[in-house]
């Protein structure tokens, strides 16, 4: 058994509640969105429109919760540390199982996410950020039916030299938002940090580093909010779903 299945078998179980920030290193994380099949279309355009936010790595059959791509005998429905969940836009509260919730019409999508390359990172010298943020921006995404939202993206603060090392390397993870999408001036992309999706308010940037930022899988969860679809089930941020792909085969030489 893979550390990957060992970390689903955990989670599934109830021992595992946490965030899978910087956990079970070498494996791709994902991104989930779980919607009914009459907006799965739309949401399936949306991504299509939208790589680098929402680089699609498994679709699961309606009504099946086995991503049979990623991470065969799985089950989307317990394999996640800890899901949010929303109604008409409204979040509700986080739960750890989603089995109630979970119809006979219900489309998996998992989408790539930046945690996959923190290890590439690590082993190219660039430490792990102490913190990672997510944030919300101003810039749109390209709408698909009833689905639109601006980007949301993850920051990273490194120096000068290690920036040019994550932009090398994660250019090379395009089914993991790739390489970033800003450098420098958060303003300049609107992105706010004194009121972050995940993370604490950030007040001052610290001398001798700058903050980098990636396009982030938790923008669909910002299209539920302004889509308001009957139901919308995903991650909770930083809750990622562990595949069994293992990350350094699932990008570019």
């Amino acid at each position: 058994m893979t550390e990957a299945q060992q970390s689903r078998q955990s989670i599934r179980a109830g021992e595992w509640t946490g965030p899978t920030v910087y956990k079970v290193p070498g494996f791709v994380q994902c991104n989930l969105a779980v919607l009914p099949r009459e907006n799965a279309y739309d949401f399936l355009l949306y991504c299509q429109r939208n790589p680098r936010p929402c680089p699609l790595i498994d679709v699961t059959d309606a009504g099946d919760p086995e991503p049979k791509r990623a991470a065969p005998g799985a089950d989307l429905r317990t394999d996640l540390p800890r899901y949010a969940s929303y109604r008409q836009g409204a979040r509700e509260e986080d739960a750890t199982e989603i089995r109630a919730l979970w119809k006979a019409d219900s489309v998996g999508f998992l989408i790539g996410s930046s945690l996959t390359f923190d290890e590439a990172l690590r082993r190219a010298g660039v430490p792990l950020s102490r913190e990672v943020w997510v944030l919300d921006t101003a810039i749109p995404t390209v709408p698909a039916g009833k689905f639109s939202s601006t980007l949301v993206v993850t920051m990273r603060w490194m120096t000068p030299a290690q920036a040019v090392t994550a932009c090398q390397l994660t250019g090379r993870f395009p089914f993991n938002h790739g390489a970033p999408i800003h450098l420098g001036d958060p303003s300049a992309i609107g992105a706010d940090l004194e009121h972050p999706l995940y993370g604490p308010p950030v007040e001052k940037i610290p001398e001798g580093v700058m903050p980098i930022f990636w396009a982030c899988g938790v923008t669909p969860q910002k299209a539920a909010l302004t889509t308001r679809p009957a139901l919308m089930i995903t991650h909770a941020p930083g809750h990622a779903f562990i595949t069994d792909i293992r990350a350094d085969g699932f990008c570019l030489p």
